[in-house]
């Protein structure tokens, strides 16, 4: 729940700070969620001050809105990439139909909402759809993006909710945590947790009982009778941690547990070091997440699209933000593969 005024730090979970707003006569909510609308206000210092209380750290949930194709995707291994929100910010958010507002696929259904729900890593792992990480994500077009508008100031377009919302950084593939959740919002508040993520065995684990079968039937392709969905799409980005300098598959289980990915218990040691790995490459000048490659071509997704890079690429937007395209092997240089290392 977003919190606004002066004592609504007290309880506060430390790792989901609430939204604060220094509210005065000449500051009212009124006006700062009308500030939080407008690109006029994009560079105000009252509004940046607001928009930087809403803080992800360690161990933060985090929420994306799902269409049922996209929970198929993530059933078949896709991991969190995109727009997404700090759960606390939307927990008021229960009905589907306002939850399917914040969905980046451009539609509406609003008799269930699904989402992915997850915990953040690490805080390097998101960023503002702003300046200056974004500097020209809100310049695109209308005819050129899919979902509401970026408005450039962090917040989510809404006519009365002042709603903080985040990337994962340069629109990158996170390696998903232990125990994610596939959920869906059903009318009335009621929320079905339909999966939990088993990093070990890759793979998903049914929840949802024999009263929910219909509701898994109408995500494409799943099975309403399979107790467990074994991802069959490799992750493009992946946890490399170390134990006295030998390295290791790790798996992420935030707020405090990094561990070896071993399928027997005894194995799953904590790592020492741990970093996020993944490839990267130039495009005709425009950096590039590499997610899928074969000898001649690779499927690229742009970290920062703006229109010169949408024009240089011809990169097509997939979802709100996310701009993709294929492009011969042989034409991208400085190839490597990327890597981002945490603290722990």
């Amino acid at each position: 729940m977003t919190v606004i005024g002066e004592d609504s730090q007290l309880g506060a979970d430390p790792l989901e700070p609430p939204l604060m707003a220094p509210l005065r006569r000449d500051l009212t909510w009124q006006a700062v969620q009308s500030m939080s609308q407008s690109a006029v206000h994009r560079d105000d210092l009252s509004l940046r001050a607001i928009r930087e209380t809403a803080a992800v750290r360690r161990g933060t949930r985090m929420t994306k809105l799902l269409s049922p194709a996209q929970v198929a995707g993530h059933l078949g291994g896709w991991l969190p990439y995109g727009f997404c929100y700090r759960s606390c910010d939307i927990a008021h958010l229960s009905e589907p139909d306002q939850l399917t507002l914040l969905r980046t696929d451009g539609a509406a259904d609003d008799r269930v909402a699904f989402a992915l729900r997850w915990r953040a890593t690490d805080p390097a792992d998101y960023e503002l759809p702003a300046p200056p990480s974004q500097p020209g994500l809100a310049a695109l077009p209308a005819h050129s993006r899919i979902g509401a508008m970026v408005l450039g100031t962090g917040f989510t377009p809404s006519m009365d909710d002042l709603i903080p919302e985040y990337i994962t950084a340069g629109f990158a593939d996170l390696p998903i945590p232990a125990n994610a959740q596939l959920v869906a919002h059903m009318p009335g508040g009621d929320e079905v947790v339909l999966y939990t993520y088993q990093p070990e065995q890759h793979g998903w684990l049914r929840l949802a009982g024999p009263r929910w079968r219909g509701l898994l039937g109408e995500i494409p392709g799943a099975s309403p009778d399979r107790e467990y969905v074994p991802c069959t799409a490799a992750g493009t980005a992946r946890l490399v941690g170390t134990i006295n300098d030998k390295e290791y598959e790790a798996v992420a289980d935030p707020p405090g547990e990094f561990r070896v990915r071993a399928l027997t218990r005894a194995a799953r040691y904590q790592v020492q070091t741990l970093s996020r790995r993944a490839e990267q490459a130039l495009w005709r000048g425009v950096p590039c997440w590499v997610l899928q490659r074969d000898e001649t071509w690779a499927r690229l997704r742009l970290l920062r699209p703006d229109v010169d890079s949408l024009s240089a690429t011809g990169a097509r937007c997939y979802e709100r933000g996310v701009y993709e395209a294929w492009a011969p092997i042989d034409e991208l240089a400085d190839h490597h593969i990327a890597e981002i290392a945490y603290q722990i």
